[in-house]
């Protein structure tokens, strides 16, 4: 799956589940609990055992989804992953969440990580004070992710940051200067994507070499 840029329910109502945790698309998949298309209704959502194949595709599309970014893009992290020490599932995740456009999101200076892309590219992000327009920066321990001052009153960044309670356990928030630091590479049981089975990811891959 490309990076993808039409109705995120719909998506996520061919997966029959809520990938981004908001409140609209739960209501979408109460509503509406049938795949999208014609004949949705009458197929209602995938049941029955899946092929391996189609579980580790599910799972590697959700990923890439969540995240959005492209097959090549997730792809070529996979591979910085198997290079790395550890496992291998822990490893992929860890540089896809690290992402500058995902620190953003995370952070909560955006509601969604197409909001945060979209912020990342029109350069109202800094990253130790320097401005950068790269979504797939790799932010390091220590980095300070801020936003631009001229975007901290802007509405929807407000919006955002009023609805963030918490943040994850890696990241340190000062929420009066909307500034993010991330304190540590996060361990892979803490980072929020527990709709994606990691380990069957690593099986499609793996099952490509």
């Amino acid at each position: 799956m490309a990076s993808y840029h039409g109705p995120k329910a719909k998506v996520m109502r061919r997966f029959g589940e809520a990938l981004i945790p908001r409140a609209k698309y739960q209501k979408i998949l109460e509503k509406r609990a049938y795949p999208p298309g014609e004949h949705g209704k009458e197929k209602q959502f995938k049941s029955g055992r899946r092929s391996d194949y189609g579980s580790q595709l599910d799972a590697k599309q959700k990923l890439s989804f969540i995240y959005n970014i492209r097959e090549t893009q997730l792809r070529r992290y996979f591979r910085r992953a198997t290079r790395m020490p550890g496992r291998t599932g822990g490893n992929l995740l860890a540089l896809l969440e690290t992402r500058l456009d995902n620190m953003v999101y995370r952070a909560g200076f955006a509601a969604t990580i197409w909001a945060a892309r979209q912020m990342v590219n029109h350069g109202h992000i800094t990253v130790n004070g320097e401005r950068l327009n790269l979504p797939s920066y790799a932010v390091r321990p220590g980095d300070v992710v801020s936003v631009i001052e001229k975007m901290r009153r802007n509405v929807h960044v407000v919006e955002s940051m009023e609805s963030v309670a918490t943040v994850v356990p890696y990241l340190s928030l000062d929420r009066n200067k909307l500034e993010s630091t991330l304190s540590r590479i996060p361990e892979q049981e803490e980072i929020p994507v527990q709709t994606v089975d990691i380990q069957l990811v690593v099986e499609f891959y793996n099952r490509l070499t």
